[in-house]
């Protein structure tokens, strides 16, 4: 079976990302998949054993309509608010479109620089690529969404944390990696219609059962959206 997949953030999102390829690490291999998962996103087992390398699991290569991007957002850290962050080390490699009509985001971490890195070198670990897979796949068999583990690749890069320690790659798998840090940079820009293609995009793909009217209800300093069900 072939994997298919789409590329709707960056047709219908222009300037919400950048477009860019993943840095892979220096000898990189698998050293973990998903079994479950990977059945049921029905991809070929033989694709986590390639013949050199990592293949797309260390950003070494893409797969047929991927279109890989580092999506811009804004938020607060630590209380505070923070202005510009974006993916500094993820990169969205597309959007896999399954048979029941839903898709599923292939989102690489520890993929490289991106124009969002800030301070950061765009490198994950191996040490805290095994713990957030364990977590997350802790949170599913407990009933709550988030992202999944897909997918582990170790490396001989070097990365400088406390210690140095092994360059690593986490594929993870979400529905959606719309965040609410999305919505707040735009909308801290003032830019209204970019709010609300976005707040258009967020219903057309996520939640059909609603219906939004094209206007912006304004009250000083808050903007609020009048929702209807269908």
């Amino acid at each position: 079976m072939n994997l298919s997949f789409n590329t709707r953030w960056r047709d219908e999102l222009p300037g919400f990302y950048s477009a860019l390829q993943p840095t892979p690490l220096h000898n990189a291999r698998v050293i973990w998949h998903n079994v479950p998962l990977a059945q049921a996103l029905a991809i070929p087992e033989s694709l986590f054993t390639p013949e050199h390398g990592a293949g797309v699991w260390g950003g070494e290569t893409l797969l047929p309509g991927m279109s890989p991007l580092a999506q811009v957002y804004s938020g607060h850290q630590f209380g505070a608010w923070a202005g510009q962050l974006g993916d500094g080390r993820g990169i969205l490699l597309g959007e896999q479109q399954l048979e029941n009509g839903k898709t599923v985001d292939w989102h690489l971490k520890g993929a490289g620089l991106t124009p969002y890195s800030r301070m950061g070198d765009g490198r994950a670990v191996l040490r805290s690529t095994i713990r957030e897979s364990l977590a997350s796949e802790a949170m599913h068999y407990l009933g709550i969404p988030g992202t999944r583990a897909l997918a582990i690749v170790t490396s001989d890069t070097p990365v400088y944390r406390e210690t140095v320690e092994s360059g690593a790659m986490l594929m993870r798998i979400a529905e959606s990696h719309i965040r609410f840090g999305h919505f707040e940079h735009f909308y801290y820009r003032r830019d209204i219609d970019s709010v609300r293609s976005l707040v258009d995009f967020t219903i057309r793909h996520y939640c059909r059962s609603c219906s939004m009217r094209p206007m912006v209800m304004r009250c000083g300093s808050r903007t609020s959206w009048r929702v209807r069900r269908r």
